[in-house]
């Protein structure tokens, strides 16, 4: 039971823990919604659970940690929907609960810093969502609760080389936008070093060191590509998707000082640099 987990919307972040858990001996359960993903998360060496189609209470007696990175849903969190009170009843004897929100909690700041001591302004709808999700998840006694609030996500799979090469890539200009990033695997070791040592109640932004405009990755994805630079576009005048749109709604930069002093988290890939030059090297190799 020590190492069991439970893993709830099984999905990217979580699988790059599950690579980091399973060579350890770990036993780990992943829920997904759809069932033409259980033959692919089995053979990651996760077994793959039914949401909704499956009873979940004897899995949660079985599992001493869970992870939730499911998103919430307009009528709330779903894992808290669907299995609040069971959860509530095993609260004692769970060891550990991650739940994966995101940087958006902290709402636009017109590119200045945010820490976890930053009150929370959410300016989406999707940010109001999360703050309700983490407050609803904190209100349960005696939960072993940590929440991960993530920058923007990349990695293998995720990263802007496709668009470039396609040429469809474009360098959208807002004056003074600026983000912070996460590659996942800084993500998976964060994740592993708080379950190792738990902390009840803690708060960690994940990011790396150095946000930046989003106009300079794609800059520096077409330099390391070898490729001409992808043509800029003024936000007031750029064809966007509402929800592509709506990221540029935020504008700041997240510190991560308390996930290094607390956890001993250093991230591996300090910046986008570092990480765009592993993703091309990884793709080569």
């Amino acid at each position: 039971m020590e190492k069991t987990l439970l893993s709830f919307g099984h999905g990217y972040s979580a699988r790059a823990l599950a690579r980091r858990l399973i060579p350890q001996g770990w036993t780990i359960y992943g829920t997904t919604r759809s069932a033409d993903k259980m033959d692919e998360i089995r053979q990651t060496g996760v077994t793959p659970l039914l949401w909704l189609g499956t009873d979940l209470a004897p899995y949660l007696d079985q599992c001493a940690h869970l992870l939730i990175s499911a998103g919430p849903q307009p009528d709330g969190d779903p894992v808290l929907l669907a299995l609040g009170d069971e959860i509530a009843r095993r609260a004692g004897r769970i060891r550990w609960v991650g739940y994966l929100s995101t940087t958006g909690v902290y709402g636009d700041h017109q590119g200045e810093w945010v820490d976890e001591t930053t009150p929370l302004a959410p300016a989406t709808r999707r940010g109001h969502a999360r703050v309700a999700a983490e407050q609803a998840w904190a209100a349960i006694p005696d939960l072993p609760l940590h929440i991960f609030r993530l920058a923007g996500i990349y990695g293998h799979g995720r990263g802007p080389f496709a668009k470039v090469r396609k040429g469809t890539a474009r360098r959208i200009i807002k004056q003074g936008q600026v983000f912070s990033r996460i590659h996942v695997e800084d993500i998976a070791l964060a994740l592993e070093l708080s379950i190792a040592a738990p902390q009840r109640g803690a708060i960690y932004n994940l990011c790396d060191d150095d946000p930046a405009p989003p106009q300079d990755v794609i800059g520096h994805a077409a330099e390391l590509l070898g490729l001409p630079l992808p043509p800029a576009v003024d936000f007031d005048k750029a064809d966007l998707s509402p929800m592509a749109r709506s990221f540029y709604s935020e504008s700041k930069k997240v510190r991560n000082d308390h996930a290094k002093a607390s956890l001993g988290w250093q991230p591996q890939f300090k910046d986008y640099r570092s990480g765009l030059a592993a993703l091309l090297e990884d793709e080569t190799a």
